[in-house]
């Protein structure tokens, strides 16, 4: 019995390719040799055994072996873990662009289940949970004796039922959220044209282009919306990558292409130093070189960073909003055969210029904090000639509806939601302000030109005057005769 479990166990332990930070690595790792392997082995299985004989309740043997690969592999990062068949599905699933529950992006941080973005227009994007929050409680119980797989199976269950999360915002008090599951339809991308708030009916049109994730169709998706928007005569584009917790490393590689005419785009390092992968653009920049402003924030993870730095690096893109989220490592599935799984990280990204994501993230060229724009002057003041007692009235004005109740201010337009959003503002400037200074001809070129009129000028002046002085001449010769 106990050799047939050290075979079983010896199947299931996958190749260990450390990828840990380099806070980690500041003592050496010491190798087992593949006795003390085999050692530590048995020690396993006798574990195994001595608990699963022990135990005072009848024990699962399958839910123990799965914890202990599941431990096994959570000790290396917090994104690598083992899928069981039905985990497997439901990862496959969702890549490919539904599925059920709440619609919120999660990672394991130190224990606990932290928030890497909700996904738009889901429950928990509705409900208003934020990137950065922390899940403490799923249905009054504790996450903190879960794995990030048992976490995401409680949020999940049938459309229509309800799950209650208790959420701890920074610097605020825990609060109990009630969602109701849904069918998660996850649309990639949206596109419209947009225009500065106030700006009137002659304003700049500006192609804002919301990425929420990066699926299988994305990158079709944003050729089409290019495609659309050139046709609107747009001054150049705002990338909205804000939320994105990432997707697929194809998808980011093809959407920073879609905005490239050559250059690297991404690189991935493996354990090994020459284990180095390099993917560069191809010809052809969908926007025709027309200005482009990405927007990120803390939300914005893994295949966003991506294309945030790729467009940095390669000076295509002006990059604000906030520091970025700091996934930097690559996961792969490795199917194990029976349709279960190892979700595990075998490579961290680099951008162009040779920086790591991992734990940094995407600095902004322009740091622009979400912020609220607040009215510093009153539409009407207190003190004016109507404020006085006993001052006459306007005959000719029309009454003033003053019931206006709060709840109108709720019901917000997508106009007025555009004018409220001040890192959307902010872009739209600076696609404004580098179109602008794309169109501007260098005072070189300027002097050049008006060199060339003054030339031309001179030049038909001359002509006039020797003209005008042969005329003379044959006048002077005439009267001589």
């Amino acid at each position: 019995m106990l050799k047939k479990m050290l075979i079983l166990v010896a199947l299931l332990m996958p190749v260990m390719a450390v990828a840990a930070d380099k806070s980690k690595k500041e003592e050496p790792i010491e190798h087992l040799t593949d006795e003390q392997i085999y050692e530590q082995l048995k020690k396993l299985a006798l574990v195994f055994e001595v608990a699963r004989d022990n135990f005072v309740e009848e024990a699962d043997e399958k839910k123990m072996i799965e914890a202990a690969m599941n431990g096994m592999l959570s000790a290396l990062d917090p994104h690598s873990s083992y899928l069981s068949a039905d985990d497997f599905k439901e990862f496959n699933d969702k890549s490919h662009g539904e599925f059920g529950g709440l619609g919120i992006q999660i990672t394991s941080d130190r224990g606990a289940v932290r928030v890497i973005s909700p996904i738009d227009d889901t429950p928990a994007d509705k409900a208003g949970i934020k990137a950065g929050d922390y899940i403490t409680h799923i249905d009054d119980e504790q996450v903190f004796d879960m794995t990030l797989n048992q976490a995401v199976k409680k949020m999940k269950g049938r459309p229509g039922t309800k799950v209650k999360l208790t959420i701890v915002s920074e610097g605020k008090e825990p609060k109990t959220l009630t969602l109701k599951r849904a069918i998660i339809k996850v649309d990639s991308v949206k596109y419209e044209v947009k225009s500065l708030a106030d700006s009137g009916e002659d304003a700049e049109k500006i192609g804002y282009i919301r990425i929420s994730d990066f699926g299988a169709t994305t990158a079709k998706e944003l050729k089409e919306a290019i495609e659309k928007l050139e046709k609107k005569d747009v001054i150049g584009y705002v990338l909205d990558v804000r939320n994105n917790p990432g997707g697929y490393l194809t998808a980011a590689i093809e959407v920073s292409d879609a905005f490239l005419d050559g250059g690297e785009i991404v690189s991935t390092r493996g354990r090994e130093k020459t284990n180095i992968e390099r993917t560069y653009a191809k010809e052809g920049d969908l926007a025709n070189g027309k200005p482009v402003v990405v927007l990120i924030n803390h939300g914005s993870a893994s295949a966003s960073e991506i294309v945030a730095g790729a467009l940095q690096d390669n000076g295509r893109a002006l990059v604000m909003g906030s520091q970025s989220f700091g996934k930097g490592s690559v996961q792969q599935q490795k199917p194990l055969g029976d349709g279960t799984a190892i979700h595990i990280t075998i490579a961290r990204y680099y951008t162009p210029s040779g920086r790591s994501i991992q734990n940094e993230g995407i600095t902004p060229d322009i740091e622009v904090l979400q912020s609220k724009v607040e009215v510093l002057e009153k539409k009407e003041s207190m003190y004016s000639e109507a404020s006085f007692k006993n001052s006459l009235k306007n005959e000719t004005s029309k009454e003033k509806d003053k019931k206006k109740s709060d709840d109108e201010d709720e019901e917000l337009t997508d106009e007025e939601k555009d004018a409220l959003d001040y890192q959307l503002q902010r872009g739209m400037d600076m696609v404004i302000a580098m179109s602008k200074l794309q169109n501007r001809k260098p005072v070189s070129e300027q002097n050049l030109e008006e060199n060339s009129v003054n030339e031309v000028e001179s030049k038909d002046v001359d002509k006039k005057i020797k003209k005008e002085e042969n005329k003379d001449k044959e006048n002077k010769k005439s009267d001589k005769k």
